[in-house]
């Protein structure tokens, strides 16, 4: 994994941070820079629909945990988190249970109140799989 210097501190904070939704689902991040994030996830029974293939809400799950995670490794005031207003998704491939997906995601505007950013999703293979964008607002936080 990498993890680009000057964030170690942080991303260690958010690697200890204990269970969240990602975990069930298996995401594993495989990188973190501030201008962008990666991560993997398998097409398990945790998620696919019930035809045995990747769900959407598990891309867009995906989509936001790289935008979040994003956002808030680019936050320079104190007590202040990343969430999810708006998110949307184009799915343009469909990838079958057994297989993995891998996450890029990348600013596209870093405000001190909001931050947009967009994540591809792909298949092993570098196919394209979905399109998301998602808006966060910086908010208190709540520790």
């Amino acid at each position: 994994m990498y993890i680009q210097p000057d964030l170690k501190k942080r991303v260690n904070k958010l690697l200890n941070s204990g269970k969240n939704m990602g975990d069930a689902l298996g995401i594993t991040f495989t990188s973190f820079k501030k201008d962008e994030v990666k991560a993997t996830m398998p097409v398990s029974d945790n998620t696919v629909q019930p035809f045995g293939l990747l769900h959407g809400g598990a891309s867009v799950a995906l989509a936001e945990t790289l935008s979040s995670v994003g956002a808030w490794l680019n936050i320079t005031v104190e007590n202040k988190m990343a969430v999810g207003i708006e998110i949307n998704a184009n799915h343009l491939r469909s990838v079958k249970k057994g297989e993995n997906v891998k996450g890029v995601s990348n600013p596209v505007h870093i405000g001190k109140q909001t931050q947009v950013w967009e994540t591809k999703i792909y298949t092993a293979d570098d196919k394209l799989v979905c399109t998301s964008r998602c808006t966060l607002a910086i908010v208190n936080s709540i520790e």
